[in-house]
């Protein structure tokens, strides 16, 4: 589905109970109820930071999600946006 809308799905600390359920939860009604293209960023702000994205489907977090540990797009608590900016001034 093509969407001039969409959202992006970032974990930016270490994995936790319920992050599939969210993660699961969000995809899916973004896509069936509110029509948005999600992406999920690779590895927290280090992703964001160097441009590493998927786009989630709605197959993606249907069949397994809920009882694998960490998603498979990755966390990160290292890279940190706002010090990286700082240092580029």
């Amino acid at each position: 589905m093509q969407s001039n809308k969409r959202i992006a799905i970032l974990s930016g600390g270490g994995d936790c109970p319920g992050t599939n359920a969210a993660i699961r939860a969000i995809t899916k009604k973004a896509i069936l109820e509110d029509g948005l293209e999600v992406i999920g960023i690779m590895d927290g702000f280090d992703g964001m930071i160097h441009n590493r994205f998927r786009t989630l489907h709605y197959d993606d977090v249907s069949v397994g999600i809920l009882t694998q540990g960490g998603y498979d797009f990755g966390t990160s608590n290292i890279a940190n946006p706002i010090t990286l900016d700082q240092k580029r001034r």
